[in-house]
């Protein structure tokens, strides 16, 4: 005899079973996947040739500004210290020596009047040394008579 094949409707249907062993398996390999393909993903970029004559380039860049500043860098280190004992406000340095005596000209405010600076750049002298070849006279100390060359 045959037998006759049972319905199914919405309330016998066969649910799936999910039991928690089964979704952690999916999950691991999901991100197992994932960190793989990370992983190539950065071996693809970190063996690229672009990237390494990008980082090249740029870490000579680097150097060369920081050897180029670093007279400058020194320079305004020790006019800043030189202006805090003093009292006095910074203003500013130049770039490199121009006379090459190892010092870099600076100039500072000290009771409303510039002061010009000369500044170490050497890393084992850091400070500063009034420049008073360079002043100019004060002209509120001298007298009326040798302000005009009358004796």
């Amino acid at each position: 005899m045959s037998e006759s094949p049972t319905e199914q409707t919405p309330t016998n249907l066969p649910t799936p079973q999910t039991t928690p062993e089964t979704t952690p398996q999916t999950t691991t390999q999901s991100s197992i996947s994932a960190v793989e393909n990370f992983k190539n993903t950065l071996g693809n970029v970190l063996s690229s040739w672009k990237l390494k004559a990008g980082v090249a380039v740029a870490v000579l860049f680097g150097v060369f500004l920081l050897t180029f500043y670093w007279q400058h860098i020194i320079a305004v280190v020790g006019m800043n210290s030189w202006s805090a004992r003093s009292g006095a406000k910074a203003i500013e340095c130049m770039v490199r020596d121009t006379n090459d005596d190892q010092y870099v000209s600076c100039s500072a405010l000290l009771d409303q009047q510039i002061v010009p600076l000369e500044c170490s750049a050497s890393l084992f002298n850091i400070g500063c040394r009034v420049n008073y070849g360079t002043a100019a006279p004060n002209l509120r100390l001298i007298s009326p008579r040798a302000a005009t060359g009358i004796r």
